[in-house]
């Protein structure tokens, strides 16, 4: 290492002028990402906030079971485990998504150039195979908005392609709370064809109490070229889960056992299952400079969830849809796209087009949870209807890069239509359709002031139409709602990225973000939530993380976020009037991660220790109720990686929340029945095994 920690120090709190004096530039700490100008790109030069998590990162020393473990390193994606496996992950990208009641909303998902999330925008992380994941690409800002509806932020999952003699992996994990997970993978090539193929199978019980949970998850990659210039890769993959659902707590509950649940989930049996399968074929040839790329995906998912709505409730109400959802779900997908580069002033230029279209639809039942005096079955039928959704996309992008500036652009228009028709009508007919559509605008640029030192600015229009979720109980009496607007933002962002001496990289990224007819929680009522629009929001904030490299094998990140979200306007919601200048609920001002890392490279030892703290969260809109506390944890991490002829050998041991901090690890955002706070375990830990065998 060239510089001393004292040094660096002292270089971090320069300013601009500063990091132009920094050292040659080094590409060790400058990865090669696909996400927003779908060209391949160093993160150096790409002006917008990006970042990539490697399969170093993904697999340290982690379970591999959700994406959280991946993400907490990211500055401006908050990641939320709520412990409770039938709701998914909590996502959000500077402040997206964070109302999200379960799954993903705010921010698309995408795996291998296959959409994860559904044509309306809701996505489930879930899906996403970590054990054969290569990368994960962040992408947060103005140039996220280029992939259109509900792109608040983008995570883009790869898997490796399937190359040279075939390798055979198992791997076995398990912890506390009964938690087991064991792995098996084959990737190699044969006649020209790549293969991966990986299965895996998790069971735990819970942190805490009604949270019991099994998934079972397949994935098989096929590559061949029949050209080459040409390239073909088939993907499928299949998820199948049940799990119970713990849903949130109260305060008092929580501060009088964490682990506890509310005598709902209990009382009803709250659960949910999913089987969920999706397949594509995606073909890439090369025409000397341009390439062409077209995808055909399709899919088949099934729901089953119990929620608790009370008995009398729905006996009481004609327009109620019943405590249990049922649906089965038809959903499919194509796009092309075509990239010219060109030389011009001298400089390059890379233009690119395309268009998009998804569509889904649901054969969806609701019944009541309830036979007589049985709680928690399916009772007779309160709802039956074919929900339909289509997306109908068109973009394009350009962009110059020369000598020290790279200017670039994009344009996309987007529609969404949502139908449904209505068959059971003995309390009313809610059959009806609704549509948006918007054209959002892109523009940046960026200047190299050294070789080690690029800065940059950027600007976009957003827009996020409701989810089908969302329309469905935010009409009268929980009805169908044709009413819903959607939200749309304009984005700022400028940037610095610099390389401190040879060693280190520094990104800092400010933003701005003003939203019109921001879609906000209602009402939520034992598992079911309405939505509303507010009047206009603002985001402002940074996002900084520093990399290093230091001597004896030591290497470090931080990664810091600061978000100041709040409402503009006053509004009135059931919760009451909403001031100007409260906070939205969900979103911490304050989120801070640091590791220090460890390996000895001759015995393959590894050690780490990590650092999270995060400031309360507000639950609602009126910022009176009981705020989720700021927290602070650390994590520790061990274990060896060693080579025995042509067995690699992992083993590892993972201590989380060391110190058995007791915190609320995330929120159900405005709860009718105060049940905000979802527990996050105490000391737990977690030991692993893995074998891989190369042919």
């Amino acid at each position: 290492m060239r510089h001393t920690p004292k040094r660096l120090a002292v270089i971090l709190a320069a300013t601009f002028p500063c990091f132009a004096a920094a050292a040659e530039n080094s590409l060790t700490l400058d990865s090669v990402v696909v996400s927003g100008s779908r060209v391949e790109h160093n993160t150096f030069d790409l002006p917008a906030a990006v970042d990539v998590v490697d399969a170093e990162r993904i697999g340290a020393d982690q379970a591999r079971v959700n994406a959280s473990e991946a993400l907490v390193a990211v500055p401006g994606i908050t990641v939320q485990n709520r412990q409770n496996y039938a709701q998914d992950l909590q996502i959000s990208s500077r402040g997206f998504g964070a109302r999200s009641a379960f799954g993903v909303r705010g921010i698309r998902l995408i795996a291998d150039g296959i959409p994860a999330s559904m044509p309306d925008g809701q996505g489930q992380a879930a899906t996403f195979n970590l054990d054969r994941a290569e990368r994960i690409e962040v992408l947060r800002g103005p140039m996220a908005v280029v992939y259109g509806n509900h792109a608040g932020g983008v995570i883009q999952m790869f898997t490796p392609d399937g190359k040279g003699s075939p390798t055979l992996e198992g791997s076995f994990v398990g912890g506390s709370n009964n938690t087991w997970k064991e792995d098996v993978s084959l990737q190699g090539e044969i006649g020209g064809l790549g293969y991966v193929i990986d299965a895996s199978h998790f069971t735990t019980d819970g942190y805490r109490q009604h949270s019991k949970a099994e998934r079972d998850q397949t994935m098989v990659k096929l590559t061949y070229r029949p050209s080459v210039d040409g390239k073909l890769t088939f993907i499928a993959n299949s998820f199948k889960q049940t799990a119970e659902d713990p849903q949130g707590q109260t305060w008092a509950g929580y501060q009088a056992n964490p682990r506890s649940v509310a005598a709902a989930p209990l009382t009803y049996n709250t659960r949910k299952s999913i089987d969920h399968m999706q397949g594509g074929l995606t073909y890439e040839h090369r025409f000397g400079d341009h390439s062409v790329l077209v995808s055909a995906y399709a899919g088949q998912r099934s729901t089953l969830a119990f929620q608790s709505i009370p008995k009398a409730t729905q006996q009481a109400s004609t327009s109620h849809s019943g405590g249990v959802i049922d649906f089965d779900r038809d959903f499919a997908g194509a796009s092309a796209r075509w990239i010219g580069r060109f030389q011009l002033a001298g400089g390059k230029l890379t233009t690119t087009a395309g268009i998009e279209y998804e569509q889904a639809i649901d054969n969806r039942r609701g019944y009541e949870n309830f036979i007589g005096t049985t709680l928690g079955v399916k009772g007779a039928l309160r709802r039956a209807e074919e929900d339909r959704v289509a997306t109908f996309d068109q973009y394009a992008q350009a962009e110059w890069q020369g000598e020290r500036w790279t200017f670039s652009g994009g344009l996309r228009h987007s529609q969404v239509s949502f139908n449904v028709k209505d068959a059971f009508l003995s309390n009313g007919d809610g059959s009806g359709n609704v549509s948006y559509e918007k054209t959002t605008p892109t523009l940046a640029a960026m200047y190299r002031l050294t070789p080690s030192v690029n800065v940059y600015a950027s600007a976009a229009r957003g827009f996020e139409a409701p989810t089908f979720n969302e329309l469905f109980y935010s009409g009268p009496g929980f009805s169908f709602s044709y009413n819903l607007k959607p939200s749309t933002s304009t984005h700022y962002e400028t940037g610095l990225k610099a390389f401190v001496g040879s060693s280190s990289r520094f990104d800092l990224a400010v933003f701005q973000i003003e939203t019109k007819d921001e879609l906000v929680v209602d009402s939520a009522d034992s598992g079911r939530t309405s939505y509303r629009n507010a009047g206009q929001t603002m985001r402002r904030g940074l996002e900084t993380a520093l990399d290093s490299r230091w001597a004896n094998n030591l290497s470090s990140r931080v990664a810091y976020t600061y978000l100041d979200a709040r409402y503009d306007q006053p509004f009135t919601s059931s919760s009451g009037v909403i001031n100007a200048d409260n906070r939205l609920p969900g979103v911490a001002a304050h989120t801070l991660f640091g590791e220090l890392a460890w390996k000895h490279p001759a015995s393959g030892f590894h050690a780490a220790v990590e650092g999270i703290a995060r400031s309360k969260v507000y639950v609602e809109d009126t910022n009176t109720r009981q705020a989720a506390p700021g927290y602070a944890i650390a994590n520790l991490r061990f274990g060896v990686d060693r080579k025995y002829g042509a067995v690699n050998l992992r083993t590892f041991l993972r201590f989380d929340n060391v110190f058995d901090r007791q915190y609320v690890g995330s929120v159900i955002v405005g709860d009718g029945n105060s049940r905000y706070y979802e527990a996050a375990p105490g000391r737990t830990w977690l030991a692993g095994i893995s074998a891989r065998y190369s042919f």
